[in-house]
């Protein structure tokens, strides 16, 4: 179970067979996504198309885990984490970007190698917001430790509103980090029942 759940809550579930669902008040998501992807798809084997994205998102969960954040899942060629749980922390807005700096760097690194051996590569897009989500334990075959909330819809958001290379930011998280790290105010992007969220690029 460890293997799929977060330590605390897979005891949880051994103890007493339930994992209750909890709200934080205050967690950062992270969602990243190849830019590239279809195109690539079309031009790997299947054998090396899935080999690729195994290696990229062996080296995101090695970055994450250094960083303390949870992994959540991947969707296809997007990769979804999130800091201040299960155990709450008041750090996870800067432990998030700072994970995202360094699977920026990992793609252009790869990419560079890619490309100097005429092979495809990839190309990230990353975006960061922080809020409330609900967390909990869905399946019963297969355990899934997930969590759901408008914090994820905007994270997502953020994401694809964002541009290769760079990490994208929403205002909330920018107000808890703002003294930790330079960045730019970009634009802003409208949100379903949020009004307008103001965007920054970590610089």
């Amino acid at each position: 179970m460890l293997n799929i759940l977060p330590a605390e809550t897979a005891e949880e579930l051994k103890n007493t067979g339930q994992a209750k669902a909890k709200k934080f008040e205050s967690v950062t998501v992270l969602f990243t996504d190849f830019k590239n992807f279809t195109q690539a798809s079309e031009k790997l084997s299947a054998e090396e198309l899935v080999a690729e994205i195994n290696y990229c998102y062996s080296e995101f969960d090695k970055i994450i885990t250094r960083h303390g954040i949870e992994k959540i899942k991947t969707i296809g060629d997007a990769y979804m984490c999130a800091g201040g749980l299960p155990v709450p922390n008041d750090t996870h807005a800067v432990d998030v970007i700072n994970a995202g700096i360094e699977m920026q760097k990992f793609i252009e690194q790869n990419k560079t190698e890619r490309q100097s051996k005429g092979l495809m590569f990839f190309e990230l897009r990353l975006g960061i917001h922080t809020g409330p989500v609900v967390a909990g334990v869905v399946g019963t075959k297969k355990f899934a430790y997930d969590i759901w909330g408008d914090t994820v819809n905007t994270a997502s958001r953020l994401e694809s509103s964002g541009e290769v290379g760079k990490v994208n930011i929403s205002g909330s998280t920018y107000e808890l980090v703002k003294d930790k790290f330079k960045c730019e105010h970009r634009a802003t992007i409208s949100a379903k029942n949020k009004g307008d969220i103001y965007m920054y690029f970590v610089c």
